[in-house]
């Protein structure tokens, strides 16, 4: 069987988030680190990050849709990653991803990859919510239709 490719790791990684825990532990290097710089944090060992998906409040994001049995029936998303963009080369990537979590917020995603020894070996994740466009730069910019589903432009 043919050695994967380092796209073909990447590719395999960002499929399974975020809920396919054993292929993302499988797939990460045995340094390897995660930085979430918005909170300050770092997560140091694929055994910790798999501990922290592991204990996420309420059960891991499947990502899935679960019916809900009560006074009246009714449809709750879990969180949801889509995964809209990746590029790169080598040993470095970026993906872009959307998330859409149960309360109904949207979410935008950017997972920097380093790759080291044919496994994920450090990610650095940004987490952003989607936020109205100020009024006051109308006259400059364009309105992107659903923004969630438009493919990325091509370069010019």
């Amino acid at each position: 069987m043919a050695k994967p490719t380092n796209r073909e790791i990447v590719d395999r990684y960002l499929a399974a988030m975020p809920g396919d825990q054993e292929t993302l532990r499988s797939l990460r290097h045995e340094q390897f680190v995660e930085d979430w710089p918005q909170s300050g944090e770092r997560i140091r060992g694929a055994q910790r990050a798999y501990d922290i998906h592991a204990h996420y409040p309420g059960g891991l994001p499947s990502g899935g849709v679960e019916r809900v049995v009560g006074s009246e029936d009714r449809w709750v998303m879990t969180p949801t990653y889509t995964l809209l963009r990746v590029s790169g080369t080598g040993d470095v990537y970026t993906a872009l991803l959307r998330a859409r979590y149960a309360d109904g917020s949207e979410w935008w995603v950017t997972t920097f990859l380093e790759l080291r020894d044919a496994k994920v070996f450090r990610t650095t994740t940004l987490f952003a919510p989607e936020l109205e466009a100020p009024e006051w730069r109308a006259q400059w910019v364009e309105r992107i239709p659903d923004s969630g589903s438009e493919k990325p432009l091509a370069p010019r």
